[in-house]
């Protein structure tokens, strides 16, 4: 069993979804947020906002824009000398876009690093007829993470779209793999997203990775939680594992006050992830996580 160090993480974490026109509820709301971010400054100063409250951590796809944030990011170390990223990985629209248009293997090919043998394999469509998926799902980590070089990325994510394919269609040990080479490539801890966090837990035991950073939607109203709340609640209490919440406003259904005392009368979730557009929603919701969480 794994049982190495664990990294400490902060409480509160700043997502990304309004900076990509995501939002679970309007597609409306959704497009407006997209086209203020257009501008990277816009970007760069709601992050700029999210530190100055306090918060710490960036957890963020690997959007192309991502990229230009990690370089703004680069270029003032000694503005932020104690901040941190949590990729997660894949951007999977951007993977989804290049098999639509250059089918499976050419996608494939675009994505992988052109340096080193496994490359050259690769390309060669070796590790390709042999279903290699250790070596491409390395090689996928490695060219994600190009973006990320010399910035501080403790912990790794991969995306629930990921994580819940390869349950549903049986390849735990990809999940392993994944876990692996977070850990031996680049001295992370590997998190993994999903939407069915029973159903994971129950494949990280058999796998044996030890008290995993697992997130997931933790809400009041059961939003977007397979198996529902009583379920959920009961593995939170029950299992061991460090329970990373997200989509605790349920897309803005819950007030915030109601959403944020829930998750935090759960007492072993250790970190909680929000997106917001403004100062003053960073700051309200960054205050009600610090007043309403109970001291361990």
């Amino acid at each position: 069993m794994d049982t190495r160090n664990h990294t400490a993480m902060d409480r509160v974490l700043f997502g990304d979804n309004q900076f990509f026109g995501v939002n679970h509820m309007s597609e409306e709301k959704a497009r407006a947020q997209s086209m203020r971010f257009q501008d990277l400054q816009a970007v760069l100063d709601t992050l700029d906002a999210a530190y100055q409250e306090g918060i710490r951590t960036f957890m963020c796809t690997t959007h192309d824009r991502v990229a230009e944030v990690c370089d703004h990011f680069r270029a003032n170390k000694e503005r932020y000398p104690d901040y941190r990223f949590y990729p997660c990985m894949p951007y999977a629209h951007k993977y989804a876009n290049a098999v639509t248009e250059h089918g499976m293997i050419d996608a494939l090919r675009m994505f992988l690093p052109d340096d080193g043998a496994l490359g050259a394999m690769v390309k060669g469509g070796v590790a390709l007829a042999n279903k290699d998926i250790r070596t491409i799902m390395q090689l996928l980590i490695d060219a994600e993470m190009k973006m990320f070089h010399g910035l501080s990325t403790p912990v790794i994510f991969i995306q629930n779209v990921i994580t819940d394919l390869l349950l549903g269609v049986g390849m735990n040990d990809a999940l392993k793999y994944f876990a692996d080479h977070v850990r031996d490539k680049y001295g992370a801890e590997p998190g993994f997203i999903t939407m069915n966090m029973p159903r994971l837990l129950d494949v990280l035991e058999e796998l044996k990775i030890d008290n995993p950073i697992v997130c997931a939607n933790i809400n009041k109203i059961g939003f977007r939680m397979c198996g529902g709340i009583e379920l959920y609640e009961q593995t939170i209490a029950t299992r061991r594992f460090r329970p990373v919440a997200m989509s605790v406003l349920a897309s803005g259904a819950l007030s915030p006050k109601d959403a944020i005392d829930y998750v935090c009368k759960q007492p072993k979730i250790e970190a909680i992830v929000f997106g917001a557009s403004s100062r003053g929603n960073i700051r309200q919701t960054k205050t009600l996580i610090d007043q309403l969480t109970v001291p361990a």
